[in-house]
């Protein structure tokens, strides 16, 4: 069993208040929740400040904790000193399975890191600006713009739909997957385009889900492939 498909690993999510919406905290810990039990939510910022305003109504109906940390110096941002301690320290007491780490900073690129050479799961969530080396160091990372399909115009979406630019994408992580048969299971794709790209996912091209963003695909078939009452499709090369 993948680390995925395990519901009953336990998630520390941490969100950088200064790098991070209020309105998306529902659908963060949502996303975040996919490959677990949240059971440490903590936000990091500077409480006294009135940008930090947006998050107190949301706080207590998600059963976050927020966490001070006072800016002491202008210009520097205490906040992520604060929250990389205290990754470091719920890593060593190994009370978790995994991390969401919330932000766009690429300040946390080492922590990321760090935490997967423990072999630990480390997943980011992050606009799209966040820098590459941050999204690369984590082992899924999921853009706030996919998290709320208002955000994204309808105009992309169909764009994006037809000039399909993941077909290389799918192509590699197929011949990643595929078994003697030449076929491959969905979910073997799904966790080898994560390898070749954290960001990958089908919402950005207008798709719910990855087998759904398959199926448009020229070239290939999905097949229903039911075990014990539960279908496992596979994905394979259309026959000439």
């Amino acid at each position: 069993m993948s680390y995925m498909e395990n519901k009953n690993n336990k998630i520390a999510l941490l969100i950088d208040g200064d790098n991070a919406q209020p309105k998306l905290l529902k659908p963060i810990l949502e996303e975040s929740s996919k490959y677990g039990k949240v059971t440490i939510r903590r936000i990091y910022g500077d409480w006294t400040k009135p940008q930090m305003n947006g998050w107190k109504d949301i706080l207590n109906e998600l059963a976050f904790n927020p966490i001070q940390k006072f800016s002491y110096t202008t210009g520097k941002n205490s906040t992520d000193s604060a929250l990389i301690i205290d990754a470091m320290d719920i890593l060593h007491d190994s009370s978790v399975d995994g991390f969401c780490i919330v932000s766009s900073d690429s300040d946390y690129t080492g922590l990321a890191k760090r935490i997967r050479e423990e072999g630990t799961f480390v997943m980011g969530i992050g606009e799209k600006k966040t820098p590459g080396a941050f999204v690369k160091s984590c082992e899924i990372f999921t853009f706030c713009e996919n998290l709320e399909s208002l955000i994204i115009p309808e105009k992309v979406l169909k764009e994006n739909k037809k000039s399909k630019p993941y077909l290389s994408l799918i192509d590699k992580a197929f011949d990643m997957s595929v078994n003697e048969s030449d076929e491959a299971y969905v979910a073997t794709i799904g966790l080898n385009i994560r390898k070749l790209d954290p960001s990958f996912d089908s919402r950005t091209y207008g798709y719910k889900s990855l087998t759904s963003l398959l199926s448009g695909i020229q070239g290939y078939e999905l097949i229903d492939n039911f075990v014990n009452g539960l279908n496992h499709p596979l994905f394979r090369k259309k026959i000439k």
